[in-house]
């Protein structure tokens, strides 16, 4: 399974999983020409993508979705919460609800789990029969009834979005600073790193924090707080890859 995150912030989100010929984006923040140009310099044609998972409605999550269904065929599998907003920036023809906790696109199984954030959002477990991924962005916390379930994955694309100090002593108003650390907001560096105590396992090749604040977190500061919830950790191998917001990540392989 290969893993390319193409944008990560507030200003949009896009990742590309890849595995035994199926192609998906999760979330389509950013518009065709830097999705398409991210591919092409990887060798694969934006019309190969084999379809497109919805986090939730948020901008940075689906400002670039209408300029990418206007280019390509493809179908955009959500969850029935979501329907009103996609229905108004992209044809219906193009609308897959997702009715179970489960689809499958090609020779991906994707497991959806419920975030908790201001608006309908999930999480995903994506799976090939061989590896296993987790990808989970803006949520205020992670329900426990989902630690089993992904445990000892080979790769979390999680995110790590504020140092809490930062947020409090930082810009924001009170009220949105209120927002980010409810329940319904985005989980800080130390919340990620003690989730991952618990998860990681023997399988686990990668972890790529995902949605850093620009204004309330730094790269410095979300890799020593979660590595310094991890060092005890028999399973921690210190593969730890920083998504950012201008610049695609490696490729990541597991």
């Amino acid at each position: 399974m290969k893993i390319k995150v193409i944008a990560s912030g507030s200003k949009g989100n896009s990742t590309l999983i890849e595995s035994k010929g199926t192609k998906i984006l999760i979330d389509v923040g950013v518009n065709y020409q830097r999705i398409k140009k991210t591919l092409d310099n990887n060798n694969i044609d934006i019309n190969e993508i084999d379809g497109i998972i919805i986090s939730h409605t948020h901008s940075d999550h689906i400002g670039g979705l209408s300029s990418v269904i206007k280019k390509i065929n493809t179908k955009v599998f959500i969850k029935e919460e979501l329907f009103g907003e996609i229905k108004k920036i992209i044809n219906i023809d193009n609308i897959e609800i997702v009715e179970d906790k489960f689809v499958t696109i090609g020779n991906l199984d994707i497991e959806y789990i419920t975030a908790s954030h201001d608006v309908p959002a999930y999480g995903f477990i994506i799976g090939d029969g061989e590896k296993r991924v987790l990808y989970l962005t803006d949520t205020g916390y992670i329900n426990r009834k989902y630690y089993e379930i992904s445990k000892n994955l080979d790769a979390y694309i999680i995110e790590s979005n504020h140092d809490e100090k930062m947020l409090m002593d930082g810009p924001y108003p009170y009220i949105l600073k209120q927002r980010v650390i409810s329940d319904k907001g985005h989980l800080s560096n130390r919340y990620t790193g003690k989730y991952l105590n618990k998860t990681i396992g023997k399988n686990t090749k990668y972890i790529i924090l995902a949605h850093l604040s620009e204004k309330n977190n730094t790269r410095e500061l979300a890799l020593e707080q979660v590595k310094d919830e991890l060092k005890d950790n028999k399973y921690f191998n210190n593969n730890i890859i920083i998504a950012n917001q201008h610049e695609e990540t490696e490729l990541v392989v597991i």
